[in-house]
Parts: C-alpha cells; sequence; structure tokens
C-alpha cells in the first residue's frame, strides 16, 4: 500500500514489529457505534496486520475477513490466533489487485485502522469500500492526528482538511475521539455529485493553457487535490511561444513528477470559455505513454496526487472547471454535468492506450462463460472477442461489475429530457446472440445501425486484420464518445459517420457490391430501403423488428429485392431517431384507466367502446395452460400478425378497482370490434410452493354486443398456437416464415399468408397451418373506414 515500500512492511513484521495495541477506548466505541447484527454480521478488517482488531470483531459477533498484502503479518496472524474461529485471513492489496477473494454481498462493517495514511490513492481506496458496505452498515476509519503525532511520524497522520476531505460526502459522518487517534463513523453512500467550480479571478486579459490527460497500466486518470480543495488536472499556462502538447509535457512533469515525450501527447481538443470574465483558450492534451513515479513537486499548490477509477468521479466532488470539460472532451459521460465551454474537437490518430484493472480481465471471462453457457456464443470467434474487447471501457461511466453483468443487463449510457434511455451497451448475450447470427467472415466488411464502440469492436474481432465497420448515429454526443472510445481502446478499424442511420451508409464508404453484413442496433418499426440496398446479395441483416409492439432480433437474407428471415431472437432496444422514428396511436378509455394502443400504425374506432366497457364482462376459457417459466412471446407474435383489429390494451389502475382485472402498468394482447373488445389474460389454476407445482390458464375476457364472437376468436387463435407453434421446450417453438418486399409490390407477386404493411416494406407472415372457426369480422380497412366516417 501507498508510501512505503512491500519489502519494507514484509521486514517490519518478519522482525517481530507491529503496531499501536487496540485501545480501551476503541472497542467502547465499536462497541457502541458498530455494534454487530443480532442475526450476525460481516466484517471486512483493511490491513489488519497481526489480527488483534480482526480477532476482536470475531468475539464482537461478526465473521470476519482480515486483509493485509504482507504475507509475514499475515503468517504471524494465523500463527497467534491459530485457536480463534470467524476470521478468514486473505493476502489482498487492495489498492492495486482484483478484489476476487472479498464477499461479494458486502460487510456490514469495515474497519481501516492505522491504515489510511499510508494509501495512495485514498479517495478511490475509501469510495470502493462504500460500494462494499451493506444497507445500514460502516466504514470506520481509525488514524493518528497531525497535531498529536511526533514530528518524525506526522507524514503517516492526518490534518483537519484530510479529516475532512475523508468524510465528506457520505450520508452522516461521526468523528469521535479515541486516547488521541480520531475515530471516524461514516455510514450512507460515499456520493458526492461531481461539481465543475472555478479558481479566484485572474488579473490577466487572456488565458492560454494545456491539460494533460494521463492514465496508468490500470486505466486510472490522474488528478491532483489542489490547496484550492478540488481535484485538477496536470496543466498550467503555456509559456511564449511553446505548443500545447509541449506544455503539458513540461507541466506533467512539473507538478507530479512523471515524464513524457512530446511524441506520445496528442491534443484531443480546444476549449473556450471564460474565467470571470476573461476569455480562455485550453487544449486538452491526451499523454500515451510516461515514465517515472508519482512525487508532489509543487507542494504550495497541491497536497496529493491520485489515480482515479473512470466511474467514480461522477462522485467526485469540486473539480476544477477546465478540467472538468477536458475529461468530458477525453471521455464524454462521466461527468455527468460538465461545465458549459465551446469544444472544438481535433481529427487526430491517437494510438490506442492500454490500461485495465485485473478484475476487469476476471470479470470478462465470467461474462464470456456466462455467455457461452447459455449458448448464445457457439463460434470460437465470438467467444474470443467477448474475451479480447474491454466492454468497461465503452461504458467508463459505470462499475466494473454493471459493464461485465452477463445476465440481461443493458448498460445505459445516454436519457433525453423524460428519462428515457436513448443509447446504451447492450446486453452481452444479446450483442453475441447477434453477430452469431450475422456470422460475418474474415474480411467482411460490416454496416452498423446506432453507435456506441463496444459492439462495432466485437464485429473488427470477428472480422480480422482485413475486415472493416461502418457505424453511424444521428446523436452528434453518441458519435463524439464513439470516436472517442473506439480510439482509446479500439481496433483502428472502425469508422463512425455521424448521419439518420436509416438513410444507410455514405456513397463512397459503401463497397462495391454491398456491405458483407449488416446490423441495426435499435428498434425498428420499419425496414429502411437503404438497408437491402447497400447489402450485397446473399448477405445477411439483423435488426430488432417491432412486430404488434413486440420486438424480436430478426436475422434477414438477401434474395433480389426480398429479404427472407432466417432466424428470431426475443428481445428489446432503444428506440429510433430521425427518418424512422415514430409515435405510436392511442385512445384512452374511462377517464384514462385504460389505454389501447394501436401498434400497427392505424388508429381504429372506438365509437360506444366506454359504454360497452361499463357493461357486462364475458369470460371464456381456452382450456390452454402454462407453467412456471412458460415462454409465451410467440403467443403475443401469433395474435398480433395474425388477427383483424389487433391493438394492445394498457391498464392503469389497480385490478381491484378497475374494470379489466389487469395489473396496474401492464399490457395485454387485444382485438376490437364494432364497439366490442376482447383481449387476452391469464388467470392461476394451480398453486404450490414449488414452481414446478404452479399453473396458469389463458382465458378471454370481452364486452360489447360482438364481443363473445370477438372472444371465440382468441381462444381459437390461443389454441390454434397450442398445436402448432408451441413447444415443450421454451426455446424449440415454430417460428413464422417471414419474407420482406418492398412498399408497392403489388399483391399478386406476394406468397399467401398474412400480409403486414408498413410504411417502406410489405411483410408476409406464414405460420404452421391454422385449424378452428374463422368468425365473420370486420377487416382492418372496413375498421379504418368507420373511423373515418
Amino acid at each position: 500500500m501507498g508510501t512505503i515500500p512491500q519489502d519494507q512492511w514484509e521486514q517490519h513484521y518478519a522482525d517481530g514489529l507491529g503496531f499501536r495495541p487496540l485501545g480501551r477506548a476503541e472497542r467502547e466505541l465499536l462497541a457502541r457505534h458498530a455494534p454487530a447484527p443480532e442475526s450476525g454480521g460481516r466484517a471486512l478488517d483493511v490491513g489488519c496486520g497481526t489480527g488483534e482488531l480482526a480477532v476482536h470483531l470475531a468475539g464482537a459477533g461478526y465473521t470476519v475477513d482480515a486483509v493485509d498484502f504482507t504475507d509475514s503479518a499475515l503468517s504471524r496472524a494465523r500463527e497467534e490466533h491459530r485457536d480463534v474461529e470467524g476470521v478468514r485471513w486473505l493476502r489482498l492489496d487492495i489498492e492495486r489487485e482484483d478484489p476476487t477473494p472479498l464477499r461479494e454481498d458486502g460487510y456490514d462493517l469495515i474497519t481501516v485502522r492505522l491504515v489510511y495514511p499510508f494509501l495512495h490513492d485514498r479517495q478511490r481506496v475509501l469510495h470502493g469500500l462504500g460500494e462494499r458496505l451493506r444497507k445500514g452498515g460502516a466504514v470506520v476509519v481509525i488514524t493518528p492526528l497531525f497535531e498529536h503525532a511526533p514530528t518524525e511520524r506526522r507524514a503517516i497522520a492526518l490534518d483537519d482538511d484530510e479529516i475532512a476531505l475523508v468524510t465528506s460526502g457520505w450520508e452522516t459522518a461521526e468523528r469521535l475521539d479515541a486516547d488521541g487517534l480520531a475515530v471516524l463513523v461514516l455510514r450512507g453512500p460515499c456520493h458526492t455529485d461531481a461539481l465543475a467550480v472555478e479558481k479566484s479571478p485572474t488579473t490577466g486579459h487572456a488565458l492560454t493553457g494545456a491539460l494533460a490527460v494521463v492514465t496508468n497500466a490500470a486505466g486510472r486518470v490522474l488528478l491532483g487535490r489542489s490547496r484550492r480543495g478540488m481535484l485538477e488536472l496536470p496543466g498550467g499556462k503555456t509559456t511564449g511561444p511553446e505548443d500545447f502538447a509541449a506544455a503539458a509535457v513540461r507541466e506533467l512533469g512539473e507538478e507530479a513528477g512523471l515524464v513524457a515525450a512530446p511524441a506520445d501527447a496528442y491534443v484531443l481538443a480546444m476549449l473556450v470559455d471564460d474565467s470571470h470574465g476573461v476569455p480562455r483558450l485550453t487544449a486538452v492534451v491526451r499523454i500515451t505513454s510516461w515514465t517515472g513515479e508519482l512525487a508532489v513537486r509543487e507542494p504550495a499548490l497541491f497536497d496529493r496526487w491520485e489515480w482515479h477509477d473512470l466511474h467514480a468521479l461522477a462522485c467526485a466532488g469540486d473539480i476544477f472547471a477546465p478540467a472538468a470539460a477536458a475529461l468530458d472532451a477525453v471521455w464524454p459521460g462521466i461527468i455527468p454535468t460538465p461545465p458549459a465551454v465551446t469544444a472544438y474537437p481535433l481529427v487526430v490518430d491517437q494510438p490506442p492506450v492500454p490500461g485495465e484493472p485485473a478484475q476487469a480481465v476476471r470479470l470478462r471471462e465470467a461474462m464470456t462463460q456466462t455467455v457461452v453457457d447459455g449458448g448464445w456464443a457457439p463460434s470460437e470467434q465470438v467467444q474470443d472477442a467477448l474475451r479480447s474487447v474491454p466492454r468497461h471501457r465503452f461504458a467508463p461511466e459505470a462499475d466494473l461489475a454493471t459493464a461485465y453483468d452477463g445476465g440481461d443487463r443493458a448498460v445505459t449510457t445516454r436519457r433525453d429530457e423524460t428519462g428515457r434511455a436513448t443509447s446504451s451497451v447492450s446486453a452481452a448475450w444479446l450483442q453475441a446472440d447477434m453477430i452469431r447470427s450475422l456470422d460475418p467472415a474474415p474480411g467482411a466488411i460490416v454496416f452498423e445501425a446506432g453507435s456506441g464502440g463496444y459492439n462495432a469492436e466485437l464485429l473488427a474481432h470477428v472480422t480480422g486484420p482485413e475486415g472493416r465497420v461502418v457505424t453511424v448515429d444521428i446523436d452528434p454526443w453518441v458519435v463524439r464518445r464513439t470516436r472517442r472510445f473506439t480510439a482509446e481502446a479500439g481496433s483502428g478499424r472502425v469508422t463512425v459517420v455521424e448521419a439518420d442511420a436509416a438513410l444507410g451508409a455514405p456513397a463512397h464508404l459503401v463497397p462495391r457490391g454491398g456491405f458483407d453484413a449488416s446490423v441495426i442496433t435499435y428498434n425498428c418499426w420499419d425496414i429502411a430501403p437503404a438497408w437491402r440496398e447497400q447489402l450485397a446479395e446473399g448477405g445477411r441483416l439483423v435488426l430488432p423488428l417491432e412486430i404488434g409492439g413486440y420486438t424480436r432480433a430478426i436475422t434477414f437474407e438477401r434474395r433480389g429485392q426480398v429479404l427472407h428471415a432466417r432466424g428470431f431472437t426475443y428481445c428489446g432496444f432503444v428506440r429510433a431517431q430521425g427518418q424512422q422514428a415514430r409515435s405510436i396511436p392511442t385512445a384512452g378509455l374511462l377517464q384514462g384507466e385504460l389505454t389501447l394502443r394501436f401498434e400497427h400504425g392505424t388508429a381504429l374506432p372506438t365509437q360506444g367502446l366506454e359504454e360497452a366497457l361499463r357493461g357486462p364482462r364475458h369470460e371464456t376459457e381456452t382450456g390452454v395452460t402454462m407453467g412456471a417459466g412458460t415462454f409465451f412471446g410467440s403467443l403475443q407474435l401469433y395474435v398480433a400478425t395474425t388477427l383483424t383489429g389487433f391493438c394492445r390494451l394498457a391498464a392503469h389502475r389497480d385490478p381491484a378497482t378497475g374494470v379489466t382485472e389487469i395489473a396496474k402498468g401492464q399490457d395485454v394482447p387485444a382485438i376490437l370490434g364494432n364497439a366490442s373488445l376482447a383481449y387476452l389474460t391469464y388467470v392461476q389454476t394451480r398453486d404450490g410452493d414449488r414452481p414446478e407445482d404452479k399453473e396458469w390458464e389463458w382465458v378471454v375476457h370481452a364486452f360489447g354486443e360482438q364481443g363473445p364472437h370477438l372472444a371465440e376468436q382468441l381462444v381459437a387463435t390461443v389454441q390454434s398456437w397450442d398445436r402448432t407453434v408451441r413447444a415443450d421446450d421454451n426455446s424449440k417453438h415454430t417460428d413464422p416464415v417471414l419474407t420482406a418486399y418492398p412498399a408497392g409490390t403489388p399483391d399478386d407477386l406476394l406468397p399467401e399468408g398474412h400480409v403486414l404493411d408498413k410504411k417502406r416494406c410489405r411483410l408476409v407472415i406464414q405460420w404452421p397451418d391454422r385449424t378452428g372457426p374463422t368468425l365473420p369480422l370486420a377487416t382492418r380497412d372496413e375498421l379504418v373506414e368507420q373511423n373515418a366516417g
């Protein structure tokens, strides 16, 4: 840890030395302010040394993980306390190594006794420990005070300013005294929103300067805690004719003791703002390689330099405004509210910058294994891409565990003013499955609509050194972010374009004969003609297509002007923007209790429907049951594509007070007739302690004069689905035969099947043969005509 080399600590404990014994006052304060929960608690003792505090906590009712980075200390601890139960002795450098041995479910108490002053990256370590607290837990820091320490030991004591920094940002922070030691009891999230702040006014007429952005082997960024009480990047004013890159390199050495060559300094952007009315021009300089050891070379200006995790910068407290803007220029999104500046990004051929913590390698392997075990990445090329491309570097605002979640979690990276996600890094299993479906060959040139960087780099890895990826996004912020992240951690084989992806790639980037493969990474209601026209004959297009409001990632293969579906995956993505953005026609009913959503794009008539909903409800059982864990997404799609008058009925009131018994906030498939409505729901028919003992049955509820006939149609549809589509194995449901024709294709050129017209294409859906009654219902055109009349 920190300021004293490990070998000196090893020798310290090997020589039989230790530290100040645990005092009575400390024991009493711990008992009073951090007692073990009645059911037993879990504690983490950081820098346990020979184990005195860990043993005390075990005696107080905790199960303890005692960690230290010296083998000699742990050897003495195990020997001196070999009869003590409830303590797990762990060798771990809490500051530098992968914290795999620590409990994933967190701790009720974390103690840092006589250790904190020896840490180098104090703020980062304390933030990380805070993230490991269980609800209601506490971090207790016990440390010598500068005012009470002998002169020769003041370097390992904290003054009032440092104490204030330790205690800031917690929901509660108590400072107690134990015989001259400060005992700091910290509770609540270690979180102070990042805030861009200014220094005192300048006396100049204009300011020009450069800021150095430097990362270490773990990918952490260097920031200094200045005497002004804020975080700053290395940097300062230019001198004479000095260029910006040279100024950044000079300031890095003068302030932090690190040495870099001007050839490894790249000016990425120029920031224009003002400081108390004085114009300011700041160069953002990315330094990709350096040597030396950190040192505080200007103690009058800086207290210390530390390496910070990128995801923790969102709650780092006060940051000098130009530094916050510079960090946002290099990693857009890591500062939640960057200061207002005018930024001029420069076209720079910056080499990739390596660096990641050991924990990222382990988590990436675990994520990959989860995806492989789920059957989503059978090819070695996709598996190797998942293991190689650093996913966390394309979502730097997320902690490592979130970035490498192997489950169904997408990492949201941008939201609109309503809080709706507009950009994200999709779930790893879904990205792997879409690339598997795309099946790009080595050397393929791939088009991607919807950027972010990570998926494009997976594709670049799969297609190899001769491959290339063209990724297009309409959002300038997303494009800027993608360009930066692919520069920082990419292959150099991804071209990022700002444009409406529905128009395809710019002509000069489209290979002769078309793209070998294309993938769309946002929900599409329609299929843009450019995606078909720019696709090579026999090439594959994978896109999340909304059909009746239900999204499936569908793999199409181009044959002439027709796209033939080759596979379906249940999924969900952020919605389209630009030309493909659309609003869904809706109709409110019963003063906001219900909403009809016309997902096919055309509103149907609702005259007389409210009166029908106030009348009796007709119920019909289907006889079709399902158990826990049954997949019924194919039923939703079956209903949406085979029944005239399809819509979705959403409820906004609790079932106990509503007329439909639909859960509040949920929606169900429905069909609409003349002043009549039927919808599909389910009721529990069998309960039990085990999931396999539970059972539900599909039932149909209906209102209005035509309701019983509508109900029969829905019942027949569910029964037909049960016979012809459903399978006992959830992964074996029958997919329809789906073809997509250009809009305007005459009916006589379409195959038999259910035709669903969209603005730019005509979908033909062919399910297995249906049997059962066909009832005389109004066609969609007839319903629309009634609405127009």
